[in-house]
C-alpha cells in the first residue's frame, strides 16, 4: 500500500473528525484523537499501514510548535516563574513518583512496578498543554508561563527517569554514578552551543530577513528549528526542549515574527498528525485489559497530580486562582509517557496489561483535559506583587 494513500486517508479523516468537533465546538485534537483511533492499525475498518512513518511526522510536529512556542516567549517574562519551575518541578515529578510507588503498594504491586508507574504518570505532555493554551490565547498568562517552564523541567527529567527505569530492570542495579555523570555532561555541552547561537543567529537573520526572499527565509527558519531539536536529541535530551530553546534565541530577533510565521502552516498540519497519530496508538481492546491498572493511573493522573500541583504552586506563594489554573493544566500525560512505559516494559517492571492501561490512561487524560480546560473561565492573570517581589529578592 502507497504511503501517500495512507497520507490522504489520515488528511481526510482529520479534516472530517476536525469539522465535525469545531461543530460542536469541542477542542479540535479530540477530533484527530477520533479520526486516529478510526485509521489505527488495532480497529476494524479503514485504517493506515505504516504507523512507523507517521510517528516520524508527529515528531516533526512536536518540534515545529515547540519551536514557534519559544519565538512567542520573552525571556525576562520566563524568568519571572523560574522559581516554581526548577524547584518546584523536580518536586513535584518527585511527590508523583512517590504516590505511583505508594498506590502501587496498597493494591499489592511490586515496588518497582509502582515505581515506573509512578514515572509514567509524572511527566505532562507539553504538546497537548501548548495547543490547549495556544487554542484558549493564554500561552503567555502567568499561569500558561508557568505551565510550559514545569512541563520543560519535566522534559529534562525524562532523561534521567529513561535511564533509571532501565537501571532498575537490571539484576545488578542501576548505575547511578553514571547516569549523574551522563546527564550533566548533556547539559554542560548545551551551554557553549546556547551562547554561540545566542551571539550568531540574530546575525544571520537579519541578513536573511533583508533579502526579502520568503522562500530563502522558511528554509532558514525551518532549518534552524530542525538543528536546534536535533542537537539536544544527539545529547540525549528531548526534541521539544531543543526546539523550544531554538524557538526562544530567534525571539531575541527583531524579525522573529515575521520570520517564524513562514512555518505557521506546515506547523498546523504536523501538528494535527500529532494527535492522529496518538489516536492510532490506542488498541480499545485492551483499555479495561486490566481495569483495576486503569483505574489507578486515571486517578493518579487527574486526582493525585491536580492535589500535587496546586499544592507546589500555593506554596511558591502563587494566588489559588494561578494554582488551580495550574493543576488543572497539568492533568494529563502525553508523548513522553508513551517512551516511558516502552522502557519500563522492555526492562521488565511493568506487564502487558499495565503498558496498555497507561497507554489507555494517556488518551483519557487527554480527553479529560481538553473538557476541564474548557469549562476553566478565560480570564487574563497578572503576576502577583508579591510574588514578583520574593522572585527578585531571589534572583539578586
Amino acid at each position: 500500500m502507497s504511503i501517500f494513500h495512507d497520507i490522504a486517508m489520515v488528511l481526510a479523516a482529520g479534516v472530517a473528525a476536525g469539522l465535525l468537533f469545531w461543530r460542536i465546538r469541542q477542542p479540535l485534537i479530540l477530533g484527530y484523537v477520533l479520526a486516529g483511533l478510526i485509521l489505527s492499525p488495532l480497529t476494524p475498518g479503514p485504517r493506515i499501514h505504516d504507523l512507523h512513518t507517521f510517528q516520524i511526522m508527529a515528531e516533526v510536529g512536536v518540534v515545529l510548535l515547540m519551536f514557534s512556542v519559544g519565538t512567542e516567549f520573552s525571556v525576562p517574562e520566563l524568568l519571572r516563574v523560574k522559581w516554581v519551575a526548577l524547584i518546584g518541578g523536580p518536586v513535584g515529578v518527585l511527590l508523583s513518583i512517590g504516590l505511583g510507588a505508594g498506590a502501587g503498594l496498597l493494591i499489592g504491586w511490586p515496588l518497582n512496578q509502582g515505581i515506573a508507574v509512578g514515572c509514567i504518570v509524572a511527566v505532562a505532555s507539553t504538546m497537548v498543554l501548548v495547543r490547549l493554551l495556544v487554542d484558549r490565547g493564554e500561552l503567555n498568562s502567568q499561569a500558561g508561563r508557568m505551565m510550559v517552564s514545569i512541563t520543560l523541567v519535566e522534559d529534562l527529567a525524562v532523561v534521567i527517569l529513561t535511564i533509571v527505569l532501565a537501571g532498575l530492570g537490571n539484576a545488578e542495579g542501576a548505575n547511578y554514578a553514571h547516569i549523574f555523570r551522563q546527564t550533566g555532561k548533556a547539559i554542560l555541552l548545551l551551554v557553549p552551543i546556547v551562547w554561540i547561537a545566542w551571539k550568531v543567529m540574530p546575525r544571520l537573520l537579519s541578513h536573511v530577513a533583508s533579502t526579502g526572499n520568503e522562500e530563502i527565509s522558511a528554509l532558514v527558519v525551518l532549518g534552524l528549528c530542525l538543528a536546534a531539536a536535533a542537537t539536544t536529541e544527539a545529547l540525549g535530551l528531548s526534541l521539544a526542549l531543543g526546539a523550544f530553546v531554538g524557538g526562544l534565541l530567534l525571539g531575541s530577533c527583531p524579525d522573529a515574527h515575521e520570520l517564524s510565521a513562514r512555518i505557521f502552516p506546515m506547523r498546523d498540519v504536523f501538528v494535527a498528525l500529532f494527535f492522529i497519530t496518538v489516536g492510532m496508538l490506542i488498541d480499545p481492546r485492551s483499555l479495561f485489559s486490566d481495569w483495576r491498572a486503569l483505574a489507578v493511573m486515571a486517578g493518579l493522573i487527574v486526582m493525585g497530580k491536580f492535589c500535587i500541583w496546586f499544592t507546589v504552586v500555593r506554596l511558591f506563594g502563587y494566588p489559588a486562582r494561578t494554582a488551580f489554573r495550574v493543576g488543572i493544566g497539568l492533568t494529563q500525560v502525553g508523548e513522553f509517557s508513551f517512551i516511558l512505559a516502552s522502557v519500563s516494559l522492555r526492562a521488565g517492571l511493568i506487564t502487558e496489561p499495565v503498558y496498555n492501561a497507561a497507554l489507555a490512561a494517556s488518551l483519557l487524560s487527554i480527553l479529560v483535559n481538553a473538557t476541564l480546560f474548557k469549562l476553566i473561565p478565560a480570564t487574563p492573570e497578572t503576576v502577583p506583587q508579591n510574588t514578583a517581589v520574593a522572585d527578585a529578592k531571589l534572583a539578586a
